[in-house]
């Protein structure tokens, strides 16, 4: 998914555990772990507003976009350069 979510980023910033954090913010821990691990479909903005509040922090901090398969970016520039035009390979 190209929204990546850095909680886990935050939480070793404020030096806050996950149980900390969720008793804070007024959610469960287990819906919290699925929003930090990148599960979550949704994110009700008054659950981002209580976030960052208690965090000290702005939206941003939480969320970022990455695009679609940036972690195989290297992985995707290798095979541009070993192929040539149409996708085929170079000989």
């Amino acid at each position: 998914m190209p929204i990546v979510v850095d909680i886990d980023v935050m939480l070793a910033r404020r030096k806050m555990s996950v149980g900390e954090l969720a008793d804070r913010v007024g959610i469960t821990p287990a819906n919290l772990a699925v929003l930090k691990n990148g599960r979550a479909k949704a994110v009700r903005f008054s659950t981002l507003a209580a976030l960052c509040e208690v965090l000290t922090c702005q939206p941003g901090d939480l969320l970022r976009w990455e695009t679609e398969g940036a972690e195989n970016a290297e992985d995707a520039e290798d095979a541009a350069i070993e192929c040539g035009p149409g996708g085929r390979s170079l000989p």
